[in-house]
């Protein structure tokens, strides 16, 4: 899977480095030869909010929300850089290789955005995540498909609210869409269902799609993220 910054030639690039934001001269990629070392570097692991949400599944992250991921996180999200989707996606399908273990059928349902942010977005950002995610996978020998059984009910924005606010937010954010019930599931014999996220800080975004997936029968067996906020303690 590795190899994968390489689709960053790609890409018309800006004079400045999406993970970093330093001004480069002959820069070929959108993301400077510091930068993607470093996120070359990083490896999927396992990891958990603490507390942890009743019903979060089990959570594996690219890395740290920091450094080079996370402003290429937020160029990609908030200043309109929409061409990193592809290598971003290809990053997300190292984590759920990571997370699934051995080669098998797939079924990847992201975290839906809201209409409101998928308007401010121009799309919705987590389904190109997705796409490219599940292209990359399927090119390594994945049998893969992205499925939307979720729809994002209006919420506020979770950066305004403290983690009180984001749990009763978050609560009532998903409905299954009309059909959606009976979905795939290991117990039946179906492919693994993973949920895709881009970041996790409190789990409970995550933890309320698993209970209306699970709820409707697709029961995810992980979450997929690029990227895990850390508590700092402050002396």
């Amino acid at each position: 899977m590795r190899g994968l910054w390489a689709d960053l030639a790609d890409l018309v690039l800006p004079a400045d480095c999406a993970g970093c934001r330093e001004r480069r001269q002959r820069m070929r990629q959108g993301v400077c030869p510091s930068c993607v070392a470093a996120l070359s570097a990083l490896r999927p692991r396992v990891t958990r909010p603490t507390p942890a949400p009743a019903g979060l599944p089990r959570c594996v992250a690219l890395g740290p929300y920091d450094g080079p991921l996370r402003e290429a996180l937020l160029a990609y999200k908030e200043h309109g850089r929409h061409g990193l989707a592809r290598p971003l996606g290809a990053l997300l399908a190292e984590v759920v290789a990571a997370a699934v273990g051995e080669v098998r059928p797939l079924a990847l349902v992201p975290v839906p955005d809201t209409a409101a942010a998928a308007r401010a977005r121009y799309g919705d950002h987590l389904d190109r995540l997705a796409r490219h995610c599940a292209a990359r996978l399927g090119r390594c020998g994945w049998p893969v498909r992205v499925y939307r059984p979720l729809r994002a009910l209006p919420r506020p924005d979770s950066v305004t609210l403290d983690s009180a606010g984001r749990a009763a937010a978050a609560e009532a954010a998903f409905r299954p869409r009309s059909g959606a019930s009976g979905g795939p599931g290991p117990s039946d014999g179906g492919p693994a269902v993973v949920l895709l996220d881009d970041i996790v800080t409190t789990g409970v975004t995550l933890a309320a799609a698993a209970r209306v997936l699970t709820a409707i029968g697709w029961r995810p067996g992980v979450a997929a993220v690029l990227a895990a906020t850390e508590k700092r303690r402050h002396l």
